[in-house]
């Protein structure tokens, strides 16, 4: 292929030809006669010039498309439609994360027992608010790869990280919690996919539930069903019906095995869990089959056998104001649950629950202004159960929460909680524990920092924060593995300290 490079020898040809015009003028022309010569030149030149540039152009254009018909190069065309559906986001990498770490102190200067599943009522989901609440370093990395192909199909690719610790060291391998909680693809927009298929999406792997959700505030989800296995989403069986079923795996561990059974592995027993996931409007109707062979053979304690199916369901409804009050959004939830199901958050994740056993739970939150700068967020969490663990034992608990806060600046806020829960626990002596029946309160003030202020939802955010909480006596004797009634936990407590808090 050859350049052409014609500008410069046709300005020299100009130089030499004005000088010898100019000299031929001198001797043998009169002066307009030189100017209209010159101008003739002038135009043929310039002619030439744009022949020149056209060249170049023709040259550049031919060694584009030689490069575009060589074996195995792309196209120009599909080039830059990738390029483009990567800006918009429709493939290409991306990252996500949530995060959170902070020191919680007592009045002493020493670190303070803590978290959202400090009380009694924890070990059952009992959570109480989080705000001023948490000792521990947090981290969830969400690492995406996103495909479209040319037939318009979708692919997405993920994997997520997560570590947690409560050490305040940097280095921390000896306590690290470091585990893949999710590895999964997920298939839409398949061209041969139609009728109530049309719209929907499969998937495949380890992954958290695309339907959970949850209340914030309390660190709690609603519900939550996670495992590996593989499902469908958004089967659109009817104009105003959206279905999913999914078909999850979990391995029970660390439960004794009865004399019967001494050859029994404690990671042998898979719960499968069968869910059919429906929307109608902004109603879910959730329901969920489960199966564990042999887990009956379990002795969970006091000569009984665990449950080897459940069955779990949930109503919700997902409102787009708060609570037809004004605007804002609110969720609200009532689950129920009998053997497996019985643990009615974590759907199929206990195996130590008898044949037996029942729960009941609601749930609700809500998010508004109140003021043009004052927004508020109250939740409600409350659940009863009875034969969860052996027959005859009941667990009832409660709690309500109100998150508040005033936005003083653009980058500032105050932030306040008050949280409450009640409960009546009697496990019937179940590891050694004592029937208690009583009360837990905590109140929190933040000052916090954020590069815009601006709905619950906006992170990340820096907060200092003082925390008063305060419980019955009797609850310091429910157990003798759970902080209440250690050294300097006894109720009546100040704590202190400073936390960031990201997403995106």
């Amino acid at each position: 292929m050859h350049t052409v490079t014609l500008k410069k020898p046709i300005a020299i040809a100009i130089a030499i030809a004005a000088a010898g015009l100019a000299l031929a003028g001198n001797a043998n022309a009169q002066s307009s006669d030189l100017e209209q010569r010159l101008a003739e030149l002038e135009a043929r030149i310039a002619a030439a010039e744009q022949r020149a540039d056209a060249a170049e152009k023709r040259a550049k254009l031919a060694e584009q498309q030689a490069a575009a018909k060589a074996p195995g190069a792309p196209r120009v065309e599909e080039r830059l439609a990738k390029v483009e559906r990567q800006v918009s986001g429709e493939e290409g990498f991306s990252f996500n994360t949530y995060a959170r770490s902070g020191l919680l102190i007592g009045k002493d200067g020493k670190s303070a027992e803590g978290g959202p599943y400090v009380t009694p009522a924890g070990s059952l989901g009992g959570a109480v608010g989080r705000l001023g609440n948490e000792p521990d370093t947090y981290v969830e990395m969400i690492f995406n790869y996103k495909m479209r192909f040319d037939n318009g199909a979708k692919a997405r690719y993920t994997t997520m990280l997560a570590d947690g610790t409560t050490t305040s060291n940097d280095w921390t391998a000896e306590e690290s919690n470091l585990n893949v909680r999710q590895v999964y693809a997920e298939f839409s927009d398949l061209p041969s996919f139609t009728g109530v298929f049309e719209k929907a999406s499969i998937w495949a792997g380890k992954r958290f539930d695309r339907d959970n959700f949850d209340i914030h505030w309390l660190d709690s989800d609603i519900v939550f069903l996670s495992g590996t296995g593989a499902g469908i989403y958004d089967m659109q069986l009817a104009d105003n019906w959206k279905s999913s079923l999914s078909l999850y795996g979990r391995s029970f561990s660390n439960f004794p095995v009865t004399s019967e059974s001494p050859g029994l592995d404690s990671g042998d027993t898979d719960n499968l869990i069968l869910t059919s996931n429906n929307y109608f409007g902004n109603w879910q109707w959730m329901v969920n089959g489960m199966s564990a062979a042999d887990n009956e053979e379990r002795d969970i304690g006091e000569g009984q056998e665990a449950a080897e199916s459940g069955f779990h369901t949930m109503v919700a409804y997902h409102g787009d104001s708060f609570f037809g009050l004004g605007e804002g959004n609110f969720k609200a939830a009532v689950l129920h649950g009998q053997g497996l199901g019985a643990e009615v958050k974590g759907i199929g994740a206990r195996g130590d629950l008898t044949e037996d056993a029942t729960a009941t739970r609601v749930a609700l939150y809500g998010t508004t202004y109140v003021a043009p700068k004052w927004r508020v967020a109250p939740a409600l969490l409350a659940e009863t159960s009875e034969d969860r663990y052996v027959d005859g034992d009941q667990y009832d608990w409660a709690t309500l929460n109100i998150r508040l806060a005033n936005e003083l600046t653009q980058n500032f806020e105050m932030q306040y909680e008050a949280s409450y829960q009640w409960m009546d626990l009697d496990p019937q002596g179940l590891d050694g524990r004592t029937a208690v029946d009583g009360d837990y309160t905590k109140f929190t003030i933040a000052p916090t920092f954020k590069p815009q202020v601006g709905g619950f939802w906006q992170r990340p955010e820096i907060r200092l924060f003082a925390s008063w909480s305060d419980w019955d006596e009797e609850l310091n004797d429910y157990s003798a593995d759970d902080s209440f009634g250690s050294d300097e936990f006894t109720g009546s407590l100040w704590t202190f300290g400073v936390q960031t808090e990201v997403w995106f």
